[in-house]
């Protein structure tokens, strides 16, 4: 790509929250790798576009979507599950754009049960979908934003007790992804890269998606503690507008981003119209520090010990 436009990678981009982030992207200037697994044919599409909550919305259509606004869309289809196919991915970005400059993680599998509902295959797909697959996006594009001052965005929640509870087998992949930007994080800061960040953000309020379709669908009156997926889109674009060092290791709830940048409506993102939305997050979430955190003692690098490769 000859210009300047910066590429932004969005996995778990068909539906949902992470459609309308690559469409935001693209609208404010970003040339736009659409990933997720299934693709369509666009051009049959009908009616288009489609429910962007439903099945018919693929990475096939979302990419139509934005060509067809003025933006600029690859779609390419990706198993996070295989980390092969994510270097794929990865090649075909850089291919087709020459950089990378943004990476959005939305892909996710959910199941919300007691461990004892919670049958093995089941865990093992979270797991391999939600930490495993975010770790090898990562560990497949760190390379090519590290050349970019690249910034990451991962949709994984605040860690406190009370997310566990109901959902213990989702929750410990989550949270998994959550430690990795705390944990990234350290190494960039570690390692002097300043402009680098990497941000966990998550929903205060529900927000309309393919999960809560059938909920909504059964009864409808709980549409009105639903917000639009523009909520999150908006906290992902304020995220990626702030100095680095500002973002780099938070886990940050949309709602409350926004309003720390000067958000004060936020009646424009309810499904309802003039409802107000139930909050599901805490008010206030614990400090995960502690008084020795400078303190580390004699640190062990195996990846050095062993003349292995660092990230």
């Amino acid at each position: 790509m000859a210009d300047n436009t910066k590429v932004a990678l969005v996995v778990g981009a068909s539906r949902g929250i992470g459609r309308q982030i690559a469409i935001d992207l693209a609208k404010n200037g970003y040339a736009v790798i659409v990933a997720a697994k299934l693709t369509s044919n666009a051009k049959t599409t009908v009616p288009f576009p489609p429910d962007p909550n439903s099945a018919q919305s693929t990475i096939s259509t979302v990419e139509r979507e934005i060509v067809e606004a003025g933006g600029r869309a690859t779609a390419v289809p990706v198993d996070v599950r295989d980390f092969a196919n994510v270097q794929a991915l990865v090649s075909k970005t850089i291919s087709t754009y020459n950089r990378l400059d943004v990476l959005i993680y939305n892909s996710g599998a959910i199941w919300w049960s007691s461990i004892a509902s919670t049958p093995m295959k089941r865990f093992q797909l979270m797991q391999r979908v939600n930490p495993e697959g975010l770790y090898g996006v990562i560990q497949a594009t760190l390379p090519h934003l590290k050349s970019r001052h690249g910034r990451i965005i991962v949709v994984s929640p605040p860690i406190y007790s009370r997310f566990f509870r109901g959902k213990t087998a989702y929750a410990m992949g989550k949270v998994g992804m959550s430690v990795l930007t705390k944990g990234l994080a350290m190494d960039f800061e570690r390692q002097g890269l300043a402009e680098m960040a990497i941000t966990s953000l998550w929903p205060a309020a529900a927000i309309e998606s393919a999960a809560t379709a059938k909920m909504t669908r059964e009864n409808p009156s709980t549409a009105k503690d639903l917000r639009k997926a523009t909520i999150f889109s908006d906290a992902v674009l304020a995220i990626l507008r702030a100095p680095a060092s500002s973002v780099n290791g938070e886990l940050l709830l949309d709602e409350d981003y926004l309003r720390s940048v000067g958000v004060t409506d936020f009646s424009q993102y309810s499904v309802v119209p003039g409802s107000a939305p139930r909050r599901i997050m805490p008010a206030t979430l614990p400090d995960l520090t502690v008084a020795e955190q400078d303190d580390e003692g004699q640190r062990m690098d195996s990846a050095k010990d062993r003349g292995g490769a660092k990230l």
